[in-house]
């Protein structure tokens, strides 16, 4: 008999997406997923978290702290060890990214 346990990532990952649509930015009244900010969610067996994210701009003004945000409140999910947080603008994030129901929010609809 194994004892190893396989982790839920579907279960995980919708917690970690829960949490994700409780950060906001600040000049968007839109979540970060919402918005399409989140580009990659990977977690491995030892529930370590990497999430792949952009910003709006590169000069986005909470550019210090969002993934600081992104980072601690995915890190306070109780089954998480770790977590990373790495930026990219590649692909440039764009409206296009954005959810229907963030783009109505916003009026681009």
């Amino acid at each position: 008999m194994s004892t190893e346990t396989t982790i839920d990532t579907t279960e995980l990952g919708e917690k970690i997406v829960k949490v994700l649509k409780t950060i906001y930015d600040p000049e968007i009244p839109v979540d970060v997923y919402e918005l399409g900010l989140i580009y990659d969610v990977f977690v491995n067996e030892d529930y370590d978290v990497k999430i792949l994210m952009t910003l709006t701009t590169p000069n986005c003004p909470v550019a210090e702290t969002l993934p600081v945000e992104v980072e601690e409140k995915v890190k306070s999910i109780d089954s998480i060890k770790d977590v990373e947080v790495e930026i990219t603008f590649d692909p440039p994030w764009s409206q296009d990214l954005m959810s229907e129901e963030a783009k109505l929010e916003l009026g681009l609809l």
